[in-house]
């Protein structure tokens, strides 16, 4: 029949779905682990057993500990360069940047997972320098992003605009922490990370995050 997906077409998408599968258990696995063990007492084996899989399996997900606490930095910045490619014509730079984090801005940045990163930022020096690392890389690419749709942006101007975007974000978010098991707050806290961003940008009147 026409319209019917085929036997490979399903067979492609079970097993899309059980790699998604794997990499979450792998995540809250080693989230956990981290958490109740501390980072160096955690090895690559016991966070594959603790998701029940091999160790080799692990390194089909991810290639180190300190990468798997930072499983969506890659779709961050992809959300970023999504924006701007979807730029409208009276969209400033730091408009496009702060749309790009209210869609963001939601339970991910705020996480569980997002505060062991932040405690283990400031103990671990792996932790910390691929941090540094994806910071670095990411500021570049939406630099260069940003001078490409806009050729009137100072490519110094655009690397400082960058850089206060994500140190702000970035810093905003460490200073919410304390604030994430406030589930009374919680609700409040995506607006909170936006205001604070776009008022350090400069950006007044800005629109309330959509949700």
């Amino acid at each position: 029949m026409t319209g019917m997906p085929s036997s490979a077409g399903r067979d492609s998408s079970l097993r899309e779905r059980k790699r998604l599968r794997t990499r979450a258990a792998l995540i809250e696995a080693g989230r956990r682990l981290f958490d109740e063990r501390g980072y160096h007492h955690t090895t690559v084996a016991d966070i594959a057993a603790a998701a029940e899989v091999a160790t080799r399996t692990f390194f089909s997900y991810f290639e180190s500990k300190e990468q798997l606490l930072f499983p969506e930095s890659d779709a961050r910045v992809e959300a970023a360069l999504a924006a701007i490619r979807t730029r409208r014509p009276d969209e400033r730079p730091a408009d496009v940047l702060l749309r790009a984090l209210r869609d963001a801005a939601g339970d991910d940045m705020l996480s569980p997972l997002a505060q062991l990163r932040l405690r283990l930022i400031a103990d671990v020096p792996a932790v910390q320098g691929r941090a540094l690392r994806l910071q670095l890389q990411a500021q570049a690419d939406i630099s260069t992003a940003l001078v490409a749709a806009y050729p009137d942006l100072d490519p110094v101007e655009a690397a400082a605009l960058v850089g206060a975007f994500i140190g702000g974000a970035a810093a905003a978010v460490a200073a919410l922490a304390p604030e994430s098991g406030n589930a009374a707050r919680n609700d409040v806290m995506p607006r909170r990370l936006y205001d604070a961003v776009a008022s350090a940008l400069g950006v007044a009147a800005a629109p309330p995050p959509e949700g």
